[in-house]
């Protein structure tokens, strides 16, 4: 007759066995953990958390699987979760890019979405888990520092994807309610657990709404300084005859409009008015916020001054623009930018001794502007100073900048000073 204790898993036999390929797989992981650093790539990088199954967790998993002794006292019992990789991304639209870049660069086994069937009531995690096997370069390491491991068969990696709030969350559950299998009955603290999940899904919302506000911001400031610059050139070459090239033209990025509500979308609405070409609404709008009460603050006013003295200069009311540019610098003495526009205002009238002055405190306090190197030169050779304007030319193109306007002047100043191009 068989004894009853014959049919229980002998445990010790057990952490024995999964003690030994511990440093296998922890290997096996480092290595995976290293070449997911190496291959996704996303704006805002991600962090990574790595771990290996603990024996306690190990040993829970196999007996609710009720695993039979001779299968789990001999050799390894492969499960898909003993090696994990966290990749945990600042913002939701990180996570379907990790997913898609996880799933060209490594075999995919299983995508699992948990937490996705959830409603709002309950308070479990979401994250996203997808399996892949195990890489042949990552396996061929681990064979060769542990030979004598027989590698398990059907062994995979699983990746957990998430937000850092998404992440903190599932810690915070790990240790109240996984971990101790507890389930809360009581009403007022299920409601409680809803609400702080809650809570945390709605940040993390709300931090993709401001991120995709930024990124609505930063192509609508790129694309009125590409129209400021346009502005520039035509302006100089008007002043400048000698500059004028046949690829010199007017070019206006347009993009769609933006709601006006806070100061931040006033700003937005703004600036979408200036690259539309709507100077005069842009005029008010910024002139708007600049009026509003309680002042905003000095960071604030330096932008908007700099904004509208843009604008001004895309009237051709130059006066107007240097004086903006001169408040956006009260408010900001760092900024470099404001400097560089006082200088091309300058320039623009003429006067190019002062011109000179602003572009040399512009690159005093960022030497990386190879437009501004470009503007001095203009001047410098304005006032006769040749050799000076190009050793700005040459620093302009050291710093990648080769137009047309660039190569014309250097033509005309190594034939004055009699040197070979």
């Amino acid at each position: 007759m068989v004894q009853t204790k014959d049919y229980f898993p002998q445990k010790d036999r057990i952490q024995h066995v999964y003690d030994s390929y511990r440093p296998f797989l922890a290997k096996i992981m480092s290595q995976i953990e290293a070449d997911l650093k190496n291959t996704i790539k996303l704006a805002s990088m991600p962090t990574y958390k790595s771990r290996i199954k603990t024996f306690a967790s190990y040993y829970r998993k196999i007996l609710r699987l009720k695993t039979e002794e001779a299968e789990v006292s001999t050799k390894l019992v492969t499960l898909t979760d003993m090696m994990g990789i966290r990749v945990i991304c600042a913002f939701l639209e990180d996570l379907p890019e990790v997913v898609r870049q996880v799933k060209a660069n490594y075999a995919v086994k299983e995508v699992e979405y948990k937490g996705a069937e959830q409603t709002f009531r309950e308070f479990g995690y979401e994250s996203i888990h997808v399996l892949i096997g195990i890489p042949e370069k990552c396996m061929e390491e681990a064979r060769h520092l542990y030979p004598d491991i027989e590698v398990p068969e059907g062994i995979v990696c699983e990746i957990q994807i998430r937000t850092i709030l998404q992440d903190a969350w599932a810690e915070v559950e790990h240790e109240l309610i996984y971990k101790t299998e507890f389930t809360p009955f009581d009403m007022p603290l299920r409601r409680k657990l809803a609400s702080m999940n809650a809570s945390l899904t709605l940040a993390d919302i709300t931090f993709q709404e401001i991120r995709d506000y930024q990124r609505k911001l930063h192509e609508e400031t790129d694309a009125r300084r590409e129209s400021f610059y346009n502005q520039v050139d035509l302006a100089t070459v008007t002043h400048i005859p000698e500059l004028q090239s046949d690829s010199t033209e007017k070019k206006i990025s347009r993009v769609s409009p933006y709601v006006r509500g806070t100061v931040d979308d006033m700003l937005l609405e703004a600036i979408h008015a200036h690259n539309s070409g709507e100077l005069e609404r842009a005029v008010v709008i910024y002139t708007q916020i600049l009026g509003i009460d309680p002042v905003p603050a000095e960071p604030v006013l330096a932008v908007i001054h700099k904004h509208r003295g843009m604008a001004y200069f895309a009237q051709g009311d130059y006066d107007k623009a240097l004086q903006d540019f001169k408040e956006s610098v009260a408010h900001d003495a760092m900024n470099f930018r404001a400097l560089y526009y006082m200088g091309i205002v300058y320039s623009v009238k003429n006067e190019h001794e002062k011109a000179v002055s602003c572009f040399d405190q512009s690159i005093d306090l960022n030497k990386y502007q190879s437009h501004a190197y470009y503007r001095r030169a203009i001047s410098r050779y304005k006032l006769g100073q040749d050799t000076d304007a190009l050793a700005d030319l040459s620093a302009a193109e050291q710093l990648g900048l080769k137009d047309e306007g660039c190569l014309i002047l250097k033509e005309k100043l190594v034939g004055k000073l009699g040197l070979a191009m």
